[in-house]
């Protein structure tokens, strides 16, 4: 005779005492339908370059039965080409919330506390938790931006975003500079995943710029530069992201991915992203008509009387004094217009806007003009 054993009713028996205590992180509503204006999670209003479509299309074939380079050996030299590196400067991750979660892994798990702005990329303290790591919360000053002298501190690492998010405000390359020489005994960690709209492509950039400080790399061993393909390259779907650091810290990284995932990035990703890198002309275009595009929908918010913060990136962060931000966003979402609202303190009254279309920004500007006049 078979004795049954009683069915667990409670879901959480099973689960590990972290797992518990886990809050993970919530992602931005991916709506269904084309009738949607998304302007809600930053991805790029163009498609991927042509020649990354033509690639995909042309390796979706019978090799797809094999698992891919697990090294993404030619992205790699293709990356490493791209910005005068050595590849084996460069590490590719599923997307850079994977070469981040590795970072955080390889590098924060210390006897020291690491810092990060107290309004920043949310995943952060996620990662903190997960990996049980130590960490503090810097607060933004009262113009929301990262004031650097307020991380000359004792600490276990340093990470932000540049320019920041939600906010979108950059820092100049010497206030970074600045930064490294002050912070010589810990990892610092650059997440640049807007950095590509700072300037136009025919900007002229100096030490004041809000610029990529990727080539630093080159002088502090201990600057490790995140990017990501998903926003300035039309990439979010097919997740490819890399890291530019020391030949030292990215070997800490493949021995963490190694110990994880040794296949991250899939054969389709790998021929994409390849072809994206040689299709500048259209990296280019994209980028500044993204840039054209913020300008004009700054001008025309703040004249219907928003505040916007100095944006960077291809997202404007908005107040109105008048307006309860909440309310806004409900509102153009049932105009089926998708914005980002944050309850958070300190922006619980802001929205954070993806730059889309100009055809797009127009009907996110008639629909709030319709708000305002209710």
């Amino acid at each position: 005779m078979i004795k049954r054993v009683a069915p667990v009713t409670d879901k959480n028996t099973f689960w590990s005492p972290l797992v518990h205590q886990l809050e993970p992180y919530v992602p931005g509503e991916q709506p269904a339908g084309d009738e949607v204006i998304k302007l809600n999670t930053n991805e790029s209003p163009y498609p991927p370059s042509p020649k990354a479509l033509a690639a995909i299309a042309a390796h979706a074939i019978d090799n797809l039965r094999l698992y891919p380079d697990p090294e993404s050996t030619k992205l790699r030299e293709v990356i490493a080409n791209y910005h005068q590196l050595s590849s084996e400067q460069v590490f590719i991750g599923n997307g850079s919330d994977e070469v981040l979660a590795h970072a955080f892994n390889a590098f924060f798990r210390q006897p020291k506390a690491i810092l990060f702005p107290d309004l920043t990329y949310s995943f952060y303290p996620v990662y903190c938790q997960l990996y049980q790591i130590d960490y503090n919360l810097v607060p933004l000053n009262e113009r929301f931006e990262i004031d650097l002298a307020d991380y000359h501190q004792d600490n276990g690492g340093i990470i932000f975003p540049n320019p920041n998010a939600p906010t979108g405000i950059g820092l100049s390359r010497s206030a970074i500079i600045s930064l490294l020489e002050a912070n010589s005994r810990s990892v610092v960690i650059i997440d640049e995943a807007y950095i590509d709209y700072a300037q136009p492509s025919e900007a002229t950039v100096d030490s004041q710029s809000v610029a990529s400080v990727l080539d630093l790399t080159q002088q502090y061993n201990n600057l490790l530069v995140v990017h990501t393909l998903s926003k300035s390259r039309a990439f979010a779907g097919m997740r490819v992201g890399y890291a530019v650091g020391h030949v030292d810290l990215i070997e800490a990284l493949q021995r963490v991915k190694n110990s994880f995932n040794s296949y991250p990035i899939d054969r389709l990703a790998q021929q994409a992203a390849i072809a994206s890198f040689s299709d500048e002309d259209y990296f280019q275009s994209s980028v500044d008509k993204v840039i054209a595009s913020r300008t004009r929908l700054v001008s025309a918010l703040e004249q219907l009387q928003f505040t916007c913060l100095p944006s960077s990136a291809n997202f404007i962060l908005i107040h109105h004094t008048s307006i309860d931000a909440p309310a806004l966003a409900s509102f153009l979402r049932n105009r089926k217009i998708i914005v980002r609202y944050f309850s958070s303190p300190r922006i619980d009254q802001y929205i954070r806007i993806t730059v889309g279309t100009d055809q797009q920004n127009q009907l996110l500007l008639e629909a709030i003009a319709q708000f305002l006049a209710a």
